[in-house]
């Protein structure tokens, strides 16, 4: 008979004040490693922190059996203990400090290279992990796992969202769990890192680690031997691989009001004059090329994938083109015509872009609530520090009511479901009718219902309006069918 790991049993459950679960039931054997889907990211979510001890449970119970030895030898050592001890967790939410203990980053200092000074390198943040456990899992051997060792001198705050990914993972490792949790963890890797996290798996769970994570429902990957399927109620159907593999789950799918949307897009015609033009642009970093000769047009109107493996330098690119980079006036290229250096201000680089990057959210002040958040795209700010107008209050509600976010439209960004922040972020860079849109892994962290919706506004914007997009995903599945240029990173490197 199997041994259990934990069991949830008719439990009702509150998360963050909100209904999750009305009767949640799961139990996890000894030697089963879970991938739980859903319909909604925020289930998924909500199902994690239950096991993590971080919801209500007005009814019903959740027995941590894993924990149990080690909580008696550590009560009878009168030791401060918690079955948290034996669980690593991997967020979609990073929160990296730097080496004064302080939160205090802002997005433009990822690009400056002495200030990323103030941050930590890989191998000393993940020197820096501690473990109240004795296990296999030592500094060397999580670096190689998570190919880190080409990473081992970078700072945090230039790692792509790809290698964050892998860091994290690395540094739940290295508190030695008995149980690793993972939220969405292939979120943000390229292909290759993708078809590899199995492998990575498999050595996670050949240690003894057993592994419990959440996933879209196409891409559970290898390793796993139970799938889990939630809805409101709690826990639809818990299946072996095998017969998950037999099976299609179908969600229902959403649009939005597409009337409303085309009456928020600009109707105006554009500039004609190309939005980038890149002329053997090169950047380095310490003697390290990031960018070597980039020859690249986007015309009005053209539509691109940019395209390239984590770490090819595609987040250095975008800081150029939305005026982020400080090594931009000594390169050869246009924005709109212009070229850096000519006596614009970055008000005027950034009025005609409108931009979308999962992490922004992590850079607004602690203050700032989605209503404020998508206003200040208005001005260009990383938050709202002026008043504004009813005509313009008018338009941001007509935003949060198309994307359905009055309910987060007064609670702060940083506190609302990641589905939120992204549909608040892209409401942030459309409220102004830009010319040129960038989408970097903008939909990253939707689940799959959200990410089709997702991938249908932006073919609604295309064939509505007549801007310029550039649009950055590893998933080629999630690129609208009005892109039709690529422009691949890897390609360009000898």
């Amino acid at each position: 008979m199997s041994k259990n790991l934990l069991a949830i049993q008719e439990a009702k459950v509150l998360f963050k004040g909100n209904h999750a679960f009305e009767n949640l039931n799961f139990i996890w054997n000894e030697g089963e490693n879970w991938a739980v889907v859903a319909e909604s990211g925020w289930l998924q979510t909500a199902f994690l922190e239950t096991l993590r001890g971080n919801t209500v449970i007005p009814s019903g119970s959740v027995s941590r059996f894993f924990a149990r030895e080690y909580i008696r030898e550590k009560t009878a050592d009168k030791e401060v203990h918690s079955f948290r001890d034996l669980l690593a967790y991997v967020s979609q939410r990073y929160e990296f400090r730097n080496k004064f203990n302080q939160q205090n980053f802002y997005f433009q200092q990822r690009f400056n290279s002495s200030e990323s000074e103030e941050t930590l390198t890989v191998k000393d943040y993940l020197k820096s992990i501690n473990s109240k456990l004795e296990g296999p899992w030592t500094l060397e051997n999580v670096m190689e796992l998570l190919a880190l060792n080409p990473l081992e001198e970078e700072s945090l705050l230039k790692l792509s969202n790809g290698e964050t990914r892998r860091l994290a993972i690395a540094a739940g490792l290295l508190r030695q769990p008995k149980l690793f949790l993972m939220d969405h963890p292939t979120t943000g890797l390229d292909i290759a890192s993708r078809e590899n996290f199995g492998n990575v798996l498999k050595t996670i769970t050949k240690s003894g680690v057993r592994v419990l994570l959440t996933c879209a429902e196409n891409e559970v990957p290898a390793g796993i031997t139970h799938v889990a399927t939630l809805d409101s109620g709690g826990v639809a159907n818990q299946l072996s691989i095998e017969n998950y593999a037999a099976q299609k789950t179908t969600w229902n799918k959403k649009e939005w009001n597409w009337t409303l949307l085309s009456q928020l897009l600009p109707t105006n015609s554009v500039t004609q004059e190309s939005p980038v033009m890149l002329k053997n642009v090169s950047i380095h970093y310490d003697g390290k090329a990031i960018l070597d000769k980039i020859n690249w047009e986007i015309k009005a109107g053209e539509r691109w994938q940019l395209k390239g493996r984590n770490g090819s330098g595609k987040s250095t690119l975008i800081s150029l083109l939305i005026g982020e980079n400080p090594q931009a006036y000594s390169q050869n290229f246009q924005l709109f015509g212009r070229k850096r250096g000519t006596g614009e201000s970055i008000w005027d680089i950034k009025r005609p872009t409108g931009f979308v990057a999962p992490e922004l959210a992590r850079f607004f002040p602690s203050n700032q609530t989605c209503r404020k958040v998508i206003l200040s795209g208005l001005f260009d700010t990383m938050g709202l520090f002026k008043k504004v107008s009813p005509e313009q209050e008018k338009l941001a509600n007509q935003w949060i009511s198309l994307f359905e976010l009055e309910r987060e439209a007064d609670q702060m960004i940083t506190r609302v479901a990641l589905e939120k922040q992204r549909w608040t972020l892209l409401a942030r860079a459309l409220i102004k009718q830009p010319q040129f849109l960038i989408l970097d892994e903008a939909s990253q962290g939707m689940d799959e219902q959200q990410r089709g919706l997702f991938k249908d506004t932006i073919q609604k914007i295309c064939e509505n309006s007549p801007l310029s997009l550039l649009y950055v995903s590893h998933y080629d599945q999630d690129v609208p069918d009005a892109v039709t240029f690529q422009f691949d990173l890897d390609k360009t490197k000898t």
